[in-house]
């Protein structure tokens, strides 16, 4: 895949029906992303980001509209190739963390690499660099339960670029935790975009944390109301 955008929204909507009552979760969103950019998405509760982001990381489609990954329509592919394409290209990071709680934090990173059938001796060796990336080289052994709420989203993290993925779209990933380590979960973020030329979006609403990327959308009402240079 070859585009100088790494995603790209034309006209996306998004319908919801609660019982017959039908729900405008977006209303027509254009959004193109640089590969390589770091950008936030905020707005208030039920403005759309969490349905805006599901839809950029091919885990919902759109009532109406197009998604681009790399140039690729991503609109008419069949589940299991959005499926191979979110394995390959895509990392996700959470605000609830989604760790296994019975595995250790090797064992969580292990997990997409597990999927992609990277055979075990090499798994075990990305999962390592991945949690020494991370700062937590020396916790690789350790259970979530025995973690910081940091730590944890520093696992998370680890997970979300196991596979090498050219995307991290983050949902809220300072949510649960407090300024201090919230702001240090995004400078991690910063690095990976730096370092790696991974291509960030985090979706919050927390205008500090935006403010610590380099483009800012603001959402509401599931539209795009305004775009800020954030730095």
């Amino acid at each position: 895949m070859s585009s100088k955008h790494a995603i790209e929204l034309v006209g996306v909507e998004k319908d919801y029906f609660l019982g017959k009552i039908r729900v405008r979760a977006l209303r027509g969103v254009d959004l193109r992303v640089r590969s390589g950019d770091f950008i936030s998405i905020v707005g208030p509760s039920g403005s759309g980001k969490t349905t805006l982001l599901n839809i950029i990381g091919l885990l919902d489609r759109p009532t109406k509209g197009k998604v681009y990954l790399y140039g690729l329509d991503a609109s008419k592919l069949s589940e299991k190739s959005r499926a191979k394409l979110r394995l390959k290209y895509i990392g996700f990071v959470f605000q609830m963390f989604h760790l296994i709680p019975w595995l250790t934090a090797l064992e969580n990173v292990e997990l997409p690499l597990i999927l992609a059938e990277v055979p075990k001796k090499l798994r075990i060796k990305r999962a390592l660099e991945c949690l020494k990336a991370v700062g937590l080289g020396h916790r690789v052994n350790h259970r979530p339960g025995e973690l910081s709420g940091g730590e944890q989203q520093r696992v998370a993290i680890a997970r979300a670029i196991a596979n090498n993925p050219k995307i991290v779209l983050a949902d809220e990933p300072t949510g649960n935790l407090d300024s201090k380590t919230g702001l240090e979960i995004v400078g991690l973020l910063r690095k990976l975009n730096e370092e790696l030329n991974t291509t960030v979006i985090i979706v919050t609403h927390n205008m500090e944390v935006a403010r610590l990327t380099n483009r800012i959308y603001h959402l509401r009402d599931g539209v795009i109301v305004k775009e800020e240079i954030a730095s």
